[in-house]
């Protein structure tokens, strides 16, 4: 596909996603059947509760991941700047989006050490998708794409859905586990694999950790549907009622992660995919999660500002402090012992 081409599609995808009852799923997280007991008597001070977490060696003020959203976008190069400084300031990890555009032509859009320099304390994870990584220049992009940003480890993401429904979107997935095996293998740093929105089943789950995949992000059904941001997309009827028939698939996020937790209970998690809020985070890390993900709710705020970005994020993160205190959890381990009472489980 032509340099140009692609990066139209990364603008549209910015466009659609901007305006989330164009690209909105018919499934809910499964978060929304969950609730806390709430503890009246918390015998805590809610300024000491503990937050911090660390990742790939690096310290981290709270639990949250800003997760992969652009790139090959030239409007990209402001937005990756802005969530790279809030996340320096508010000390979260932050995901790059698809390298691919930067790795194929000379248009980057911030996915340079220039992100780095914005961020030099964070976890920084580069990121490709499956279709380069099991192209024969697999192994040189996923070496190339993490010294472009200096990362810390490198996020594989899993779209066939969207893959399907796009047009000239990669069809043929031979061979992807063992070209994510290899690049394990390869890489000095850790390999993280996600999905984009449909979640990952526990023998998905199972066949990436048999392959040394160091953490699973679930990205689970419930937030951005990438059937209808192709549907939006089609460029006649009949490609879009195909893509809209599947606005309703995928695993729930909450599904997702309580069933790979409970089949794969040491491997590392992040729970991402319609994360709406603090109190959504709070019930991920009681779940099983290790760090909870947020991308479409926050981009909006990341093509105003930094500030914005950071507003937003300040919110999440004391919805979070707030939920710990009142479940009487001082930290995120004695959070994850918290009990959560299923809707209409209640005695």
């Amino acid at each position: 596909m032509k340099d140009k081409e692609l990066s139209q599609r990364k603008n549209d995808h910015l466009d659609i996603v901007l305006h989330p009852e164009r690209a909105k799923q018919q499934i809910r997280t499964g978060f929304e059947h969950w609730r806390f007991e709430h503890c009246a008597l918390p015998e805590l001070s809610l300024d000491a509760i503990d937050l911090s977490t660390r990742l790939f060696g690096r310290s981290m003020k709270a639990p949250i991941l800003i997760s992969s959203m652009t790139g090959g976008a030239r409007r990209a190069s402001d937005i990756n700047r802005h969530l790279a400084e809030a996340a320096q300031t508010l000390g979260l990890a932050m995901g790059v989006g698809s390298q691919r555009v930067a790795l194929e032509s000379e248009d980057n859009w911030g996915l340079t050490d220039e992100l780095r320099k914005y961020a030099p304390d964070i976890p920084l994870l580069a990121n490709l998708g499956a279709a380069q990584i099991s192209s024969a220049q697999g192994l040189d992009y996923a070496k190339r794409a993490v010294g472009m940003v200096d990362a810390d480890a490198l996020i594989i993401h899993l779209n066939p859905l969207q893959e399907a429904l796009q047009t000239g979107g990669d069809r043929d997935w031979r061979g992807v586990l063992t070209a994510i095996e290899r690049v394990v293998n390869a890489l000095s740093v850790p390999v993280v694999v996600k999905e984009v929105g449909a979640g990952l089943s526990v023998s998905v789950a199972r066949q990436l950790a048999q392959a040394g995949v160091t953490m699973l992000d679930v990205a689970g059904a419930g937030g951005t549907s990438w059937a209808a941001v192709e549907g939006e997309r089609a460029a006649d009827v009949h490609a879009r009622n195909v893509a809209m028939a599947f606005t309703g698939w995928g695993i729930p996020t909450a599904q997702a992660l309580r069933q790979i937790r409970e089949a794969l209970p040491t491997l590392p998690l992040i729970a991402s995919g319609g994360i709406r809020d603090g109190i959504d985070v709070a019930k991920a890390i009681s779940m099983g999660a290790d760090l909870v993900g947020q991308a479409a709710a926050v981009l909006g705020s990341a093509t105003t500002s930094t500030s914005a970005v950071l507003a937003h994020f300040a919110v999440v993160i004391e919805q979070l402090r707030v939920a710990c205190f009142c479940t009487g959890s001082a930290s995120l381990s004695a959070l994850r012992d918290a009990r959560l009472v299923r809707t209409g489980d209640e005695v």
